[in-house]
């Protein structure tokens, strides 16, 4: 296979595609997907020129044969938490095997945390992104939450901000050890220092709103405070219980609900008449025996969904997009067309990018080619490196 890098100006086409999903109904078969059967793609520079069938693709400088192979957007992962050190093996190992396990969670990622310097934070970061990378993730949102001190946070941001631009700022994850009996006095700070340290490093600003985390009204507080400093919110919300996440996160036109899996009639018609985006993270609720978010109910109620991945190293411990597709198909009553769209197009939505999750003209040239026909295989083939190479803004990277 020969192909530009997509620096140099020139252009590619990659034709003998057996199905393209473009996630533009006006391209192809009018479905969500917008399929291109025996189709070609065109990519000038860092964009998609152009997409069609390939016995009307237009010249160019290269030429990829995809062998009737699939191609999809990239996969927009838009909830991780990959700044952090060590790991929780052992809190993983005694969950899975019915045993009590009292070590801190969140805590004890803290810890390790703080203690590592910044040279392996990054290198961490890093190392998970070419893992995702590898399994088709071209943009990725991520976030602070494992320092909860303005040094700590304000670190792990600007780690963050040299490999993504989707940075979010959640010093509001659990209330600091530090602070373990003054849960006002670290809102002060998260509102306060830490978010004028913060704010520059950052698009978004994000909260867990949880019994054991922080209330309705504590969250209100730190997300006002960050959307004065031009941060745009996102919510944990109604993960463990039922709660006011999901109605704060409308009530202040955040970009997305991440979790919802305990939702009220209520929830859902608030979700159903925003702009709010209902991110589901199945790799939760695998790696904690939890129970799924019923997707089917928000999509039929006309809630846009996304699917990510959550990584993180206590209750998600996944960068694998496909894996997610194929939880949500198999047990959140998705179809496989719904849960490529939410893992591309509903990933763009909770980003709010209109240039990332499609594969029509003038997006960014971030594609996937599968070792399959059709996309559906990464739900009908669970577990199998389907994913064959990678573009990146028009760039091979995988």
């Amino acid at each position: 296979m020969s192909s530009t890098t997509g620096s140099n100006g020139t252009t590619t086409v990659i034709t003998n595609i057996a199905t393209l999903v473009t996630n533009d109904p006006s391209l192809g078969d009018g479905t969500p997907l917008g399929l291109i059967r025996d189709a070609a793609v065109v990519i000038d520079g860092d964009r998609v020129a152009w997409t069609g069938e390939s016995s009307k693709a237009p010249a160019t400088d290269n030429r990829v044969d995809a062998g009737g192979r699939a191609v999809i957007p990239g996969f927009v992962d838009s909830h991780s938490h990959l700044v952090f050190a060590g790991d929780r093996t052992e809190e993983f190992n005694a969950r899975m095997s019915g045993r009590a396990y009292s070590a801190g969670g969140i805590r004890t990622t803290v810890a390790a945390t703080r203690a590592a310097t910044d040279a392996e934070l990054e290198a961490n970061l890093t190392r998970y992104l070419a893992e995702a990378l590898r399994q088709g993730t071209t943009t990725f949102e991520t976030k602070s939450g494992y320092g909860l001190t303005v040094e700590d946070e304000a670190r792990a941001l600007r780690i963050a901000a040299r490999h993504t631009d989707e940075v979010t700022y959640l010093g509001a994850h659990i209330v600091s050890p530090d602070y373990a009996e003054d849960p006002a006095g670290y809102v002060a700070l998260v509102t306060g220092e830490m978010l004028d340290a913060c704010a520059p490093h950052a698009r978004w600003i994000d909260v867990f709103c949880e019994k054991g985390a922080f209330d309705g009204d504590q969250a209100r507080a730190i997300l006002t405070a960050g959307r004065a400093r031009g941060l745009h919110p996102r919510v944990h919300a109604n993960q463990l219980s039922y709660g006011p996440g999901v109605q704060l996160a409308v009530e202040l036109d955040a970009a997305s609900a991440d979790h919802c899996t305990h939702l009220t009639d209520a929830d859902v018609d608030a979700l159903a008449n925003s702009r709010t985006v209902a991110t589901l993270l199945p790799g939760a609720e695998f790696s904690t025996r939890a129970d799924w978010p019923d997707a089917r109910r928000l999509l039929d109620a006309g809630a846009t969904v996304a699917l990510s991945t959550d990584c993180n190293p206590g209750s998600s411990f996944t960068s694998s997009v496909p894996f997610c597709v194929a939880l949500a198909v198999r047990d959140m009553g998705m179809t496989p067309d719904e849960a490529v769209w939410s893992a591309t197009a509903g990933g763009a939505a909770a980003l709010r990018r209109t240039d990332i999750g499609r594969l029509g003209p003038g997006a960014r040239a971030d594609l996937t080619l599968l070792d399959a026909p059709s996309h559906v295989h990464l739900a009908y083939r669970p577990g199998v490196p389907l994913v064959t190479r990678v573009w990146r803004g028009g760039t091979p990277v995988s």
